[in-house]
């Protein structure tokens, strides 16, 4: 039962709800009782729960599928700060993981005015794309379709690439920072297909172009990730008026 304090019910459900998870009273994955028997349990209205479950599914601890019921969300595996530059090898290893990689295709060819725009060569002929699945102890967790001005890696086998970053370095462009877009998208037939995710999961897009130490752009990608295996969070600071 809830125990009554000064906080709104509403708070205290929360609570209560996070502690069971974490005590893996409800474990990843489990659905939760229905709305009347929950409320009932706690002792609550319907109404109080709801707003509840509202907050913790913002919060990304549950999720709610339309007519099927409420379950707990699955811990994201690996999280980072979105202003942290981290290879998705990198990320992987830093959860203790094995990375992999499930080449798809790769293909050169000519380059179109919006990636000469990109790339800032109005001159740039041919483009390098690379389409390759990441896995995390075999689990594909991101998909990855990744552009190269094809003369920066002609002369180089491309086929043996684990970590783009360390391949471009090994050609002599380290990347030191990158531009990102980010866009939440919902169910993609292909791709999420592809990553084996349920259809009430999402994805994280990440259009990046990324440049090297002197300032020349040498990679543009899209990264899909896995919204319930990864995390990314921002350190924002506070700019005086």
């Amino acid at each position: 039962m809830i125990k009554a304090d000064q906080r709104p019910l509403y708070l205290q459900v929360i609570e209560r709800l996070k502690e069971d998870i974490e005590n893996n009273v409800y474990e990843e994955g489990e659905k939760l009782p229905s709305e009347f028997e929950f409320s009932k349990n706690l002792g609550i209205s319907r109404a109080t729960l709801r707003e509840a479950l509202r907050v913790l599914e913002e919060e990304g601890i549950v999720i709610r599928r339309h007519g099927v019921g409420t379950f707990v969300h699955s811990k994201p595996l690996f999280s980072a700060g979105i202003e942290e530059l981290h290879s998705v090898t990198d990320m992987i290893i830093k959860a203790n993981m094995n990375p992999g990689t499930i080449y798809v295709s790769s293909a050169v060819n000519e380059a179109t005015e919006e990636e000469r725009r990109h790339f800032k060569q109005d001159e740039l002929k041919e483009v390098l794309s690379l389409e390759r699945i990441r896995t995390a102890d075999g689990v594909p967790v991101v998909y990855c379709l990744e552009k190269v001005p094809y003369q920066l890696v002609r002369n180089h086998s491309i086929h043996e690439i684990k970590s783009i970053f360390k391949f471009l370095e090994s050609v002599g462009h380290t990347i030191t920072y990158a531009v990102t877009h980010i866009e939440p998208i919902g169910y993609d037939g292909e791709i999420s297909e592809i990553l084996e995710c349920d259809p009430e999961s999402t994805l994280l897009l990440l259009k990046q172009m990324h440049y090297d130490e002197n300032e020349i752009p040498v990679l543009y990608s899209y990264n899909y990730f896995r919204a319930d295996k990864f995390k990314f969070h921002v350190v924002r600071s506070r700019v005086k008026a």
